[in-house]
């Protein structure tokens, strides 16, 4: 479940507003990628409750596996995001800088290397 994310100032919050949607696109495609290669099969569903969210529901055989999209987006935009913080409420977050460039918009390069990386590893750590 996605835990809504606190923003130190009005400077991360825009960061974040800049980031959010590229990531979510980039998440998306790079999911697209690795099924093509693997034996899962994905499907995407809305989540209303307890937060509303997006969830990736990846099926192989008798295993079934639950991804939240935010979390994903989430680990993309902030710095050493906790997955699945045991927090309740809120997480204090850091944008991950290095995703923008010396103009402060989205480095796409650095967007794209970070998103294929953490996606690549949600697919790695499926169980055999």
């Amino acid at each position: 479940m996605s835990m809504k994310p606190e923003f130190k100032n009005m400077t991360a919050w825009n960061q974040a507003e800049l980031l959010m949607q590229p990531a979510f696109l980039r998440v998306i495609d790079n999911i697209r990628k690795q099924l093509e290669t693997s034996d899962w099969k994905g499907t995407y569903q809305d989540i209303q409750s307890p937060i509303p969210g997006y969830q990736l529901c990846l099926q192989r055989q008798n295993a079934t596996v639950n991804v939240d999209i935010w979390e994903l987006c989430y680990q993309v935009c902030f710095r050493n995001y906790q997955l699945n913080s045991t927090e309740t409420e809120s997480q204090t977050v850091e944008i991950d800088t290095s995703l923008l460039d010396e103009t402060g918009d989205v480095d796409w390069q650095c967007l794209e290397a970070k998103t294929r990386q953490l996606v690549q590893q949600v697919f790695a750590n499926l169980p055999l």
